[in-house]
Order: structure tokens, then sequence, then C-alpha cells
């Protein structure tokens, strides 16, 4: 192959990650694709890591193998190359935070409505848009005003980003969490109170003495397995908000309608499914961080290159000591 073909071939490819089979990916190189009408292709600078991704890494019945090229990686940012027809307001150059669905890749695809761009203010930091514009929507689908008692259930990424929203906003934040570093984490965003996530009674208990008897206006499940879920509930006040905001996703929940009914709480799903909600939350994460109501760069503990891809997953399945989230950069 000629110098000029073998160039042309390579402007022509990336490599992207493709998921063989349970606990198992290799890097793939792969047809670079052009945007169709409506679209722009991003040039990925990296993709965060979300917990949603462990049930397809594990390989349930329902997963097929092998994935398409980028596949699960939905938390990408970086800068537009090529633009579709029909495309207006954005150009290549611009830097942009995108929701699409295969950022495991050197390049994306997304439809333009479907990126916003990243003010010169955010210049060379990470921004995995995605997971950011959930929490903003989760907290302002659970309405939390000052004065309000917050419980938050489970510290990882989205429980600490909410955890410094609700404190931010005047609420009074009990975090509850299983490791001592969560803990620590939910402190140094602005919680007032922390709880190990140890013991069921003793830690209705606890929040009860804590509250004086009246429990909390606000709690928000982000852990998605039964018994945060359970907990939640018996944490939440009469006439409150319980807020589901873990990923249940590995099977049916039972609840206590008996305790449900007797506390007379409103129950919110906060994963919204509407793309203008998730557009909308996505801008404003980047209002929040620009103006410094959240700073979410301490929360990026690990940095991982695409080929250790693996490794990112299983570290964000395993979490190693001090972890709170990963970024995969191509």
């Amino acid at each position: 192959m000629s110098p000029d073909a073998a160039a042309e071939t390579a402007a022509a490819t990336m490599r992207a990650a493709v998921v063989t089979g349970p606990g198992a990916v290799r890097i793939a190189c792969v047809g670079r694709p052009d945007p169709g009408p409506g679209q722009v292709r991003v040039r990925l600078e990296g993709c965060g890591v979300c917990a949603s991704n462990l049930t397809p890494w594990a390989g349930p019945e329902w997963m097929t193998f092998p994935t398409p090229p980028g596949d699960l990686g939905h938390e990408g940012w970086g800068v537009i190359d090529k633009v579709g027809e029909g495309v207006t307001g954005l150009v290549p150059g611009d830097r942009v935070a995108s929701l699409s669905h295969r950022s495991y890749a050197e390049y994306d695809l997304a439809e333009a409505d479907a990126v916003v761009r990243l003010p010169a203010s955010l210049a060379g930091q990470p921004f995995p848009g995605e997971p950011l514009a959930c929490a903003i929507n989760i907290f302002r689908r659970a309405q939390i005003e000052a004065g309000q008692t917050v419980a938050i259930i489970g510290v990882g990424f989205l429980g600490a980003v909410l955890t410094r929203l609700a404190a931010e906003a005047g609420a009074r934040v009990i975090a509850i969490s299983r490791r001592a570093s969560s803990l620590d984490l939910a402190r140094r965003m602005g919680a007032a109170e922390t709880l190990p996530m140890d013991d069921h009674y003793a830690i209705i208990s606890q929040v009860q003495t804590l509250t004086g008897g009246r429990f909390c206006e606000r709690v928000i499940e982000a852990v998605g397995k039964q018994w945060p879920l359970d907990l939640a509930a018996e944490l939440t006040a009469e006439g409150g908000r319980l807020v589901i905001a873990g990923y249940h996703q590995d099977g049916p929940r039972q609840v206590n309608m008996q305790l449900w009914n007797w506390r007379g709480f409103d129950v919110v799903n906060a994963h919204e499914r509407d793309p203008r909600a998730y557009v909308q939350g996505l801008r404003e994460a980047i209002e929040a961080v620009t103006s410094g109501r959240l700073d979410p760069s301490s929360l990026y503990t690990h940095v991982y290159p695409l080929d250790r891809l693996a490794e990112a997953l299983n570290a964000t399945r395993d979490k190693p000591d001090g972890f709170v989230k990963a970024l995969v950069i191509p």
C-alpha cells in the first residue's frame, strides 16, 4: 500500500471498543462513521463509565455479543469535526458534551439537538455531560428546598453531586453509604451528618433521632438495590417525597405498600426519558459548573486509556479504595 493510500485508509477508520462476551472486550479498527442529515460527528476527548454498564458487562441472558463498536459508552465529550446536512448553529471545532450512545471509541455520532456547546471557561476540563444532566434532573424532580432534611442513600458519583446540590440549596443532608471513603466524600460535598449503611434498624433509629421523630421530607435512593429501596421508604416522612434515582435493572422489586400508604408520601421515578429534558439538564449542568455552584472535578478519580476499558468497568464494579468515577480517554 502506498503512503497516500495508507493515510487515506487511516483517515477513514477509528479505534472502538467491542464487548465480545461477559467481561471481555477488544479494541477494533472500524470505519469512521459519517454524520447523516441533522447529525454531527464528535472527535471524542473522553467518556465517563456509568454503573448502568455493569449489568450488560456481566452478560445477562438478554445481552447480545459482540456489541456494536463503541456501544455502552454514553457519557462522551469532545470536538465536532464534521456536520451533516441541515445542521445549523454548530460547526467543526465546537467543543461539546454529547448525549450519544457509542462513545467508547475515538469518534461518535450524535443528533445535532443532542449536543451542547461547552464554554471556553471549561477548556481542557473533562465534562461527562450525561451523568451531570441526570443529577440536575433528579434534583429538579426532588423539589428540594431550604430548611428540609434530605437523606441520600448511596454516595457514588450521583449521590455526591446530589449531596452538593441539596446542601447548596440550603437543605440539611444526611448521607448514608457503605464505604467510609464515600462518607468522607459526602462530608466534603456538604452533608451535615453521615451514617454507615450497615444495619437497617439502627439507621432508621438514628435518622428518627436526628429528625426529632419526623424523618426526612426528601429521600433519594441512589443505589439501585432492594434493601436501599426498603430503607428509603422507612426514612421518608409523612407527606414527604421518595425519589428513586437508583438504576434498578437486575429484576423486579417489592415494596411495603402498607407503609407507603400510611406515610402518604409521593414517589418519584427520577429517570427522564424525554430527550428534551436531558438536553435541558445538560444546559443547566454546564451553568452549574461554570458558575461555581458545582465542582465535580474531584469526583473523576480514575482515568484509563481506551484499551484498558475492561479495567475501568471492573473498577466501577469493584470500587477500589477512593474510587468515585472512571473516565476513559481514546
